[in-house]
């Protein structure tokens, strides 16, 4: 028999060694009545790369019966969790969609989302991207005061909190903003009402939220990306502090209680170095264009002699083309990626050889052998990825390995949403580049400069906690993330 992707026995996690994301969202609303389902799964692929461990759909008819909603949830990728019997079934002229890996909260079917929450005002459909700093102190007022929570994920708790907020609130909008007067973190929000689609973003701007339109249908998105995948067209971002609600009856409102000085927003700078796809434009900047120029800075800074430019697929490729065009050393491919291996896969027998990154991606060793090769990648974490692919090199014949990374130095962890572990497990906490050369097996190594992260990104504020420290609001007095994995 098959093994499913909820036995552990047949999973494993690609390397270790590649921070993940915690979701991607998605919400749509057609005003004409039309179903939305096959909208949303189509979106909810285009944001596939934000996370593989589970995924879901929830809709509703807003000419039907209020607050009946449709949902489908799973673990795995979208196209394993849905096939065309189940949209069918979906059937709902607004709704919201969800991809997950998880930063806070096991892995596990009750923890996917969206959440749909029925509470005497009718229900809430929410899907949440980010993570929370002061989730553990809420969840435990919350369940003094008689909540009974059914997953172990920090989203739960902004659903209680609006839901909670209705029973005071004249509109759902104005729940939503003063649930946000008491979460403080990281957050994207896509809401489904009876009769609203709604989006909001943590004052601080940390993940991305944005606004499309297709015809009579509104869309908001974690990513432009799911809006291109669609055929919307792109309205704008959602601004950091912002709420937006969407209706028939007024269109598109804007609703700022939560507004911090441009000065103080920070934007998650590893959206631009890696989460996000390269097609995507996040807050105005070009995703493409960040990691290009990263790469030319890269150049400028620490130039070497070699041969040429190769990237470690996929998000080091557009830096590898920023060093090659600075630098005017040729640009190639030197490795080939396994396309049909995502972020899981069967797991090799434990004497096997096989090694989790030759799974994924093969060295070309026409493309290497007797040359100096310039190897670009968007980080380091713990190290051990970087050094089998730089021992794959060398096996394929290179005859140097320079490698060069367009990103600093990781050097403290994240709180809001990322998964950068605890400063013990990564590989420059207290090493020096050398040593952090000599242990991956290169012939010279060199990082991207703090500063040109905000020179590239040019007005927009960014947050560089996991390479400064310097964080954008108090971080927790100790690691929280996941506190209540089980």
């Amino acid at each position: 028999m098959r093994g499913k992707v909820t036995d552990p026995i047949y999973i494993q996690t690609e390397d270790g060694d590649k921070l993940r994301e915690e979701c991607g969202v998605f919400g749509a609303y057609d005003f004409d009545g039309g179903d939305v389902s096959s909208t949303i799964y189509y979106g909810l692929l285009a944001l596939q790369h934000r996370g593989q461990e589970s995924c879901g759909i929830a809709v509703s008819d807003t000419s039907g019966p209020k607050g009946k909603v449709l949902s489908r949830k799973d673990m795995g990728l979208v196209n394993e969790a849905f096939a065309p019997e189940h949209l069918e079934k979906l059937k709902g002229d607004i709704g919201v969609g969800h991809v997950r890996y998880s930063t806070a909260g096991s892995s596990t079917r009750e923890n996917a989302q969206p959440l749909v929450l029925n509470y005497v005002k009718g229900t809430l459909g929410l899907a949440h991207n980010g993570n929370l700093i002061n989730a553990p102190k809420l969840r435990h007022e919350l369940e003094y005061t008689g909540a009974i929570f059914q997953t172990t994920i920090d989203s739960e708790v902004i659903a209680y909190l609006i839901a909670r907020e209705r029973l005071n609130s004249r509109t759902v909008e104005e729940a939503v903003g003063r649930a946000m007067e008491k979460i403080a973190g990281a957050y994207s929000l896509v809401i489904m009402s009876p009769r609203k689609l709604i989006g909001a973003r943590d004052p601080f701007g940390f993940r991305p939220l944005c606004i499309g339109r297709r015809d009579n249908t509104w869309l908001l998105a974690s990513e432009s990306c799911a809006l291109d995948t669609v055929g919307a067209e792109f309205v704008r971002d959602v601004r950091p502090g912002e709420i937006v609600t969407i209706s028939p009856e007024k269109g598109l409102e804007s609703f700022m209680r939560h507004a911090l000085p441009a000065d103080r927003q920070a934007r998650c700078v590893f959206e631009y170095i890696y989460f996000a796809r390269p097609d995507s434009i996040l807050d105005e900047v070009s995703v493409y264009h960040f990691r290009l120029m990263a790469g030319k800075y890269l150049a400028m800074d620490s130039p070497v002699d070699a041969d040429l430019v190769v990237g470690v697929p996929e998000s080091g490729n557009c830096a590898a083309l920023g060093y090659s065009l600075q630098s005017g050393i040729p640009y190639g491919t030197a490795f080939v990626k396994n396309a049909y291996v995502g972020r899981t896969f069967i797991k090799p027998k434990q004497k096997s050889r096989e090694s989790s990154v030759q799974v994924k991606l093969n060295p070309i060793r026409e493309a290497v052998e007797g040359k100096r090769i310039i190897m670009i990648d968007d980080s380091i974490v713990r190290g051990t990825t970087s050094d089998r692919i730089v021992r794959m090199l060398r096996e394929a014949g290179a005859k140097e390995v320079h490698m060069r990374v367009s990103s600093p130095p990781f050097l403290w962890p994240c709180y809001f949403g990322t998964d950068v572990p605890a400063r013990e497990q990564l590989i420059a906490f207290n090493r020096d580049v050398p040593e952090i050369c000599r242990m991956i097996g290169t012939d010279t190594l060199a990082y991207l400069k703090l500063e040109r992260l905000q020179e590239i990104m040019g007005d927009k504020r960014v947050c560089t906690g996991c390479f400064s420290g310097q964080y954008p609001m108090e971080p927790p007095a100790e690691d929280i993330r996941g506190e209540f994995e089980q």
